[in-house]
This record gives C-alpha cells, sequence and structure tokens, in this order.
C-alpha cells in the first residue's frame, strides 16, 4: 500500500476514539455497544423492518432494507455462521442516516432457500451480484465482514462492474496459512460437530475449500479499505496488511486492541470511518 494512503488514514485516525466495549455477540440495544451518551443515533430495528424475499440464481434470498430511497446503496455481507440480524444495529443505524443499506441471508441460512447442493465461495460472490441486479442496481458499495470479505474479494474478481466502494473488515484471503490456524481449526471443528446446523457446515466448507484470488487483488481498481482490530486472532491484522499490500492505494484503518468483528465492539467508530471513507471524493492514492 502506497505511503500517502497511510499517511491520509493516520490524520482520519487521529479524530477517532478507540474503545472496547467487552460485546462477544452483537447487541439488541444501543446501550450495550457502547454508544456515546452525546451522539444522537437512531439504531435500526429488525422486528419492525419486514424480510422480503428476491430470486436469485435459483434460489430465494432474504433480505431487509434500511434507509431513505435515492441514496447510494450499500451491500452488507455477512460473516461465517451470520444472518442478516447478526448485524449491530447501532452500526446498521449509522450506515442508514445516508445510505440505503441492504442485509441478506446467504443462501442456506437463515430465511434463504436450503438448498441440497455444495457450497462454495464464487456461489456466494454470484448471488451477491445476482443480488444486486434482482435489486434494480447497476453496481452496489460493499461492505463484507469476516467470511464476507472472501466474498467481497471474489465478487470484485468475479463481478467487478457490480461492486463501487469496497470494504473488508476482519479480512483473509485463505485460511489455508500458517497465520490462520485458529479459525482454520474452528471451522474443522465445526464440519465434523453433528450437531452443526448444515448451513453452517456448508459455510465452512466452503471457506476451507476456498484457495483465494490473492494473485488477482493488484488488478483491482475499485477504492478498498480494510479495517482491522488489533487483538483479532482469528484474522489477525498481518493478513489486512498483506492483503492492502496487493491493493494499490487502498485504505488501511487498525483499530487498538478491538477482535474479530469490530462493528459489534465500536459500531459509531466502524460507522463514522465507513462514512468517511465512502464520501471521499477519490482515493487517497
Amino acid at each position: 500500500m502506497k505511503k500517502t494512503a497511510i499517511t491520509a488514514m493516520t490524520l482520519v485516525l487521529a479524530l477517532c476514539i478507540l474503545f472496547a466495549c467487552g460485546c462477544t455477540a452483537p447487541p439488541t440495544t444501543p446501550e450495550t455497544a457502547g454508544e456515546p451518551t452525546e451522539t444522537a443515533i437512531q439504531p435500526i430495528n429488525y422486528e419492525d423492518t419486514p424480510v422480503q424475499y428476491s430470486d436469485v440464481n435459483g434460489v430465494t434470498l432474504a433480505y431487509r432494507e434500511f434507509g431513505t430511497e435515492n441514496t447510494e446503496p450499500l451491500l452488507m455481507i455477512i460473516g461465517f455462521g451470520g444472518t442478516m440480524e447478526s448485524w449491530n444495529i447501532t452500526f446498521i443505524g449509522i450506515l442508514a442516516e445516508n445510505y440505503h443499506v441492504y442485509v441478506y441471508d446467504h443462501r442456506d441460512m437463515g430465511q434463504s432457500t436450503e438448498t441440497d447442493a455444495p457450497l462454495t465461495i464464487p456461489i456466494l460472490a454470484d448471488d451477491a451480484a445476482g443480488l444486486i441486479t434482482a435489486l434494480g442496481h447497476d453496481s452496489m458499495n460493499i461492505y463484507g465482514m469476516s467470511m464476507g470479505t472472501a466474498v467481497s474479494q471474489q465478487l470484485l474478481i468475479s463481478h467487478p462492474k457490480t461492486a463501487q466502494k469496497v470494504i473488508l473488515s476482519s479480512a483473509s484471503y485463505t485460511v489455508n496459512i500458517p497465520e490462520m490456524e485458529k479459525l482454520h481449526t474452528q471451522l474443522i471443528e465445526s464440519v465434523e460437530d453433528l450437531e452443526t446446523s448444515e448451513g453452517v457446515r456448508k459455510e465452512a466448507v466452503a471457506i476451507l475449500e476456498w484457495d483465494g484470488v490473492y494473485d488477482s487483488l493488484p488488478g483491482i481498481t475499485n477504492d478498498v479499505m480494510l479495517i482491522t482490530g488489533t487483538a483479532d486472532d482469528i484474522t489477525p491484522q498481518t493478513v489486512a496488511v498483506d492483503i492492502a499490500d496487493q491493493i494499490d492505494g487502498s485504505w488501511l484503518v487498525r483499530y487498538k486492541g478491538i477482535p474479530h468483528a469490530g462493528s459489534c465492539y465500536a459500531p459509531v467508530e466502524y460507522g463514522t470511518i465507513v462514512t468517511t471513507f465512502l464520501e471521499m471524493d477519490e482515493s487517497p492514492a
């Protein structure tokens, strides 16, 4: 990554407050998200937002949408074992203030179609691209978290015209490297545990079998931002640095003391930096 991009991010991060609220799962209230009292944020409500359905690539994907019409679209790609309700409500609420936010369930998960076929990361990327088109858009901004970053990277390579700006949070380019040993072990355990749901087991296999698109990353021309936490032992920050080095002009944001899936632990900070990135007129490269 170019040094000018690092300098730009340093200036932005100087304005951010970094904290860990001890959250281990997406909270259900703004208070448990560690929201500053002086910030007037309207969190979203899943129960009051109807689930909608879209036919994509032979399956039906369930989704919800937040924000006002005629604003830029933002597709949220959830990680391993997650559903659209897994996103932090304060984080989504911040994004929905300025963007039309779509959250959805992958096939074989949540309220989307269960299939008999094996699952792969390229299939999930095809679904994301198909959903963007089915919702009436030529392209969307993309936010991928954890496994969602694998789907996002594959989307950038296989369907580059469907993506605008892309954020990769808690990213990896393959689990088959020494740095990813902890996640690799957890995925193997999920596959072998017969009490794990079929959808989660299929996602685990898909991640394990994905060789990544690392060698193709230098060809990406989209504006990309990577967000990582220094306390992330699932997808360590060194892996995000490797990806940033591959994508010319990419942003790299590191939050001190934040673990995996940091938007749960610091939703306001993550929402603020994502909005800052999306509102930039050009890449800092």
